[in-house]
């Protein structure tokens, strides 16, 4: 494990929508350093589990630890300032700002968050687009400009809900990329994916859900003994 203790960990969680029950008691952990993998179907509580997570789903039971950090406690607007950066699906740019002025908004939560000159180091596909609008980008690059985003504020572990949806395999490619970097860097991940195929390329570990609660884990190294349970799960 790339810790004794787990950065992040979770226990019993569960959440609502209104009156609508949508997690069952999810308990899951991830290590520092460590790129996890949520894997199941659409509706299975997967989104819900990372809403909850960085407290966006308020009315919720359970345990959630990060850092040293009471998270079920703690107030919407210091969860950032905990460390955890949330990228969401529908990727949460400032559609009307430039690049660079969406790169200069976000506070700074924590030190050693990249500078925007090491972020286009790193996203140089967002340098050469660094004066166009978020309107403007392609959905690649404006996946890239909001996990940049999240860079730029010194957080220590991203959430990433389905990164690649809808992205072209060329850019799916890049993105895998970026992420593997990132790991590298020693970023903590925790993501929701459908496409396994991609998520094993970056991920140390799984975790499947159904029906609102993980119902099975493992490592990469294990994948290809788990693959007649992740066709039932994923129904692929």
């Amino acid at each position: 494990m790339a810790g004794n203790a787990p950065l992040l960990s979770v226990r019993g969680l569960n959440a609502w929508y209104g009156e609508s029950h949508a997690l069952h008691g999810v308990d899951l952990e991830v290590f520092r350093g460590e790129t996890v993998t949520l894997l199941g179907r659409n509706g299975v509580g997967k989104t819900t589990t990372l809403r909850s997570i960085v407290g966006l789903i308020r009315k919720r039971t359970g345990e959630i630890g990060f850092d040293g950090h009471d998270l079920m406690h703690l107030p919407l607007h210091r969860t950032a300032y905990a460390g955890i950066g949330f990228v969401p699906e529908e990727r949460g740019i400032f559609a009307t700002l430039t690049v660079d002025e969406n790169l200069v908004l976000p506070p700074v939560v924590a030190p050693g968050g990249m500078s925007v000159e090491e972020i286009f180091e790193l996203f140089p596909n967002l340098k050469a687009r660094r004066n166009s609008q978020g309107t403007k980008l392609s959905g690649g690059e404006q996946q890239m400009l909001a996990i940049a985003r999240m860079l730029r504020t010194g957080v220590t572990m991203l959430l990433l809900d389905e990164p690649t949806e809808g992205l072209a395999p060329v850019i799916v490619q890049r993105i895998g990329d970026l992420l593997a970097e990132l790991k590298a860097r020693g970023m903590t991940i925790l993501l929701v994916e459908q496409n396994f195929r991609f998520a094993s390329r970056i991920a140390d570990r799984f975790y499947l859900m159904e029906h609102g609660k993980v119902v099975g884990g493992f490592p990469v190294a294990e994948l290809s003994s788990h693959m007649a349970e992740l066709h039932e799960v994923l129904g692929v």
